[in-house]
């Protein structure tokens, strides 16, 4: 890995940008391998000849560029992500966890409950119903969790897909797959959250407070959502990517 300084001191360019563009062109050309850990600071400042914090700020703009993750107290690393911009984004219905997910999805464990219906419940799943089944999902990479869902469901719904509540295989297979497959349409936002592990019980999501909140409505007819998702994908492994085109 050589740098020439002289190319860092005679260009226009703020310095920040000439050090995110050779870094930009190492990592896209493998000198840096998805999964490898990068230099530390000090000692990627001290090759390219700059400070800590012009490194920094050229870092911030791979971390926006989903290049680059930094893991709290290990270091930063370089993502998935760059290896595949043709991956099929939330322009297409499908579960949108494992689109915008930079970690490999080991394991999902499921719970669920029947909650009294509420105002919330009423308005997100647009119909009156008897009662409101809550599943929660939380999906784990090797040993950490590292993305949570919460799905809202009618309890009608659990008749008129024929589902049993009890077949914990049965229902992963249809909110993680099925349901997308039934789907004709589904409606996406995208928001930040900072309060999700202050409403986890089970398991603390990550040492953060930062979360991309993806909330769904998956439709299979047109007059009311089948489930309502909200997915809490940790900032650290978010690449969330819309294909976009005429």
């Amino acid at each position: 890995m050589n740098f020439n300084q002289e190319d860092l001191t005679k260009s226009k360019k703020p310095l920040y940008i000439i050090v995110y563009d050779k870094l930009f062109k190492l990592i896209m050309e493998g000198t840096f391998p998805p999964d490898s850990r990068l230099p530390t600071e000090p000692e990627l400042a001290k090759k390219l000849g700059v400070s800590r914090m012009t490194l920094r700020q050229a870092l911030a703009l791979l971390q926006d560029d989903g290049l680059v993750r930094n893991v709290h107290g290990k270091g930063n690393f370089i993502t998935k992500s760059h290896q595949n911009h043709q991956t099929v984004g939330l322009e297409k219905v499908g579960n949108p966890l494992y689109k915008c997910h930079s970690e490999t999805i080991d394991e999902v464990e499921l719970n669920f409950r029947i909650d009294l219906v509420s105002d919330y419940a009423e308005e997100v799943l647009k119909k009156k119903m008897a009662a409101v089944v809550a599943l929660e999902r939380w999906y784990k990479s090797g040993d950490k969790v590292v993305a949570y869902a919460l799905t809202m469901m009618a309890v009608e719904t659990v008749t008129e897909l024929n589902l049993d509540l009890q077949n914990k295989e049965e229902l992963l297979t249809m909110l993680e797959e099925k349901v997308y497959d039934l789907a004709n349409s589904s409606t996406i936002e995208i928001k930040r959250s900072i309060a999700v592990n202050k409403t986890l019980q089970k398991y603390q999501l990550f040492k953060g407070e930062e979360c991309d909140l993806i909330l769904e409505s998956v439709y299979i007819s047109d007059q009311y959502p089948v489930v309502y998702n909200k997915y809490y994908i940790p900032k650290e492994f978010s690449q969330i990517r819309i294909n976009a085109a005429k």
